[in-house]
C-alpha cells in the first residue's frame, strides 16, 4: 500500500497553499470550488507523489489542538531532506522567513536528524534526515 494523500482542514487556503509549495517545492493543483456546498480545495503533490489536500469550507469550526503539546491522533507531517546538510539549509531559510522553530536541528534516538515546525495553521511538521556521521 502507499499513503495517497493527507487531508488538512483551514481557514487559510491560499496561504497554507503558498507556504507548501514554496518551502516544499509541491507543485498545486488548480482551485475546486463546489458553489453549492462553498468547499474549496486544492491538491499540492511533492516530487514522491505523495500529496497534501487542503480545504476549506465556511462551517468547520476552527482547531482547538495546542500545537506545542501533544495529545492522541496525528500528530506530524513529516518531509524527508535529501542530507543532514538540507534540513540545516531549510531549519535557517524557514527560521529567516519568520516560521516558529520548534525544536532542533538535533539527533533523535532513532537515527534521524530533525527539526520541528509549524505550519501558518499550527500543524506540526518535521523535517529530516538519516543521521550519518
Amino acid at each position: 500500500m502507499t499513503l495517497e494523500h493527507v487531508a488538512i482542514w483551514t481557514t487559510r487556503l491560499d496561504e497554507l497553499r503558498d507556504f507548501y509549495v514554496k518551502f516544499f517545492n509541491g507543485t498545486c493543483s488548480a482551485k475546486y470550488i463546489n458553489p453549492t456546498t462553498r468547499f474549496e480545495s486544492y491538491f499540492i503533490r511533492f516530487d514522491n507523489g505523495a500529496r497534501l489536500e487542503l480545504m476549506k469550507k465556511p462551517e468547520v469550526p476552527e482547531n482547538l489542538n495546542n500545537p506545542i503539546d501533544q495529545y492522541l491522533g496525528i500528530i506530524h507531517i513529516a518531509f524527508a531532506a535529501g542530507s543532514m546538510a538540507e534540513v540545516d539549509r531549510m531549519c535557517e531559510t524557514m527560521r529567516d522567513a519568520g516560521c516558529k522553530i520548534l525544536r532542533g536541528p538535533r539527533k533523535t534516538g532513532d537515527g534521524y536528524y530533525e527539526f520541528e515546525t509549524l505550519d501558518p495553521d499550527n500543524n506540526r511538521l518535521e523535517i529530516c534526515s538519516v543521521w550519518s556521521e
